[in-house]
């Protein structure tokens, strides 16, 4: 059975809904392929979910001897996170809320099969 390492990137201010559409991008592809694709992605989400890919990465050479050129992005989940909840003023005195939305994003790296 292959070793499977994660990484989880908590708290991340971006709506899950934003950064399941980079995650999307990399499901599935070698760590070092989905780190130059991420690194010309151009949005927003792309740095933290090239964060996360990179600690798993980490972790898994570190702790396990992986080799990182064999690695390949198995498992990448977006999880909604905490909502901070603000707003403003709207007409006739009524509130209009403002919802400023968060994620947690898991990745999970194991080696290539053959």
């Amino acid at each position: 059975m292959a070793v499977e390492v994660r990484a989880v990137s908590k708290y991340v201010r971006m709506s899950a809904q934003k950064v399941r559409l980079v995650a999307d991008l990399v499901r599935g592809m070698e760590v070092e392929e989905a780190l130059t694709l991420l690194r010309f992605t151009p949005k927003a989400a792309a740095e933290p979910v090239s964060k996360a890919i990179a600690s798993a990465a980490a972790n898994a050479e570190e702790n396990q001897g992986l080799s990182y050129d064999e690695l390949v992005v198995s498992q990448i989940m977006v999880d909604e996170g905490p909502t901070l909840r603000r707003g403003r003023p709207g007409a006739r005195g009524r509130f209009k809320p403002i919802l400023k939305r968060g994620s947690h994003i898991t990745v999970v790296v194991a080696e290539r099969e053959e």
